[in-house]
């Protein structure tokens, strides 16, 4: 075993251990879950996870990547005291606790540089991604090339703002969350999440 791995087997039992302390029962309603005795289900763009003091999988009973299983640990263990909801979209920077220089750099060059990169001159190929990823119209209008909402946790959503580039300018990309979602995650798993987002979108387009 690595010492990657090793570091990271110590944090994945360490959360397990607390998660094993928590009566489901009382934090449900806040995030938005269901739960089944000791076993929460959580959906994840799309795909169910089980999350239980025993350890985290897919619906297929595997163990998910270290980025998805801090993001769920830290949904449930960040659990906030009571339920928040803003309709207000905002950048990355804007959240209070995002002051952190490497956050904010790593949200840059993990999601919104990574989108640019792959789908500038691309517009349909995200627009379809988009769509197969769950991404669908937001309610207001956005003046972009694309607007597309991803439900990417029960309490969390994100938008991806697109303009392709043009003769006149390049392409811009912007990925906004909703205002209450730093009561729900910490900086670093709000920018692992975005992340997910830009490398998912990424994959699905090289399946066309």
């Amino acid at each position: 075993m690595s010492h990657d791995s090793e570091i990271f087997e110590k944090y994945y039992n360490d959360y397990c251990n607390r998660i094993a302390e928590i009566d489901f029962a009382l934090i449900k309603d806040k995030i938005g879950v269901e739960h089944d005795g000791d076993q929460m289900v959580i959906r994840f763009f799309s795909s169910d996870y089980i999350i239980s003091g025993k350890g985290i999988s897919d619906a297929s009973g595997r163990r998910p990547d270290y980025m998805i299983c801090v993001i769920l640990a830290k949904y449930i263990l960040l659990c906030p005291d009571q339920f928040h909801r803003y309709t207000e979209w905002v950048s990355f920077k804007d959240f209070k606790r995002t002051s952190h220089f490497t956050n904010v750099n790593y949200f840059s060059s993990d999601t919104e540089q990574v989108i640019l990169k792959h789908f500038s001159g691309k517009l349909d190929d995200l627009a379809d991604a988009s769509e197969k990823m769950g991404g669908f119209r937001p309610e207001v209008d956005m003046a972009y090339d694309l607007s597309m909402q991803f439900d990417v946790l029960p309490r969390i959503s994100l938008l991806l703002l697109f303009n392709d580039s043009d003769e006149e300018f390049p392409a811009q990309c912007t990925v906004l969350f909703q205002k209450h979602a730093e009561y729900y995650l910490d900086p670093e798993s709000l920018a692992m999440t975005s992340a997910i987002l830009a490398k998912r979108l990424q994959e699905t387009s090289q399946d066309f």
